[in-house]
């Protein structure tokens, strides 16, 4: 008898295939991921602070850990959102909700730039 999980993972399978959405493979999802962070991270505040904080510190191997839970525990909440998330939207709206809320951040940012 399959397990639930298993069982679920047939219904998600199925409802897939009859919808013809593209299945990644644990490669694919794995190489966008890290060279999507990875570039995106690349010279941003984040990886700025970390550089001060080991230059000012006498123990660089334990900023790096320090910066490197603190990024593991961000990403965390980023999965488990958009893991709950996805399962209340549908891509569609997923995809336009955080588009909008992206514009909003840089609207924020531009008009706090033109009133300094």
């Amino acid at each position: 008898m399959p397990s639930e999980i298993e069982q679920e993972i047939k219904e998600l399978e199925a409802i897939a295939e009859k919808k013809k959405i593209q299945k990644w493979s644990f490669w694919g999802v794995f190489s966008s991921t890290f060279l999507t962070i990875l570039f995106a991270e690349m010279g941003d505040k984040t990886q700025l602070a970390t550089l001060l904080l080991s230059a000012q510190s006498t123990s660089p191997w334990i900023v790096f850990i320090g910066a490197a839970l603190a990024l593991i525990a961000t990403s965390l909440v980023g999965v488990l959102l958009g893991y709950w998330l996805s399962k209340r939207l549908t891509p569609k709206i997923l995809d336009l909700s955080l588009s909008l809320l992206l514009l909003l951040v840089a609207g924020t940012l531009i008009m706090d730039v033109l009133t300094f």
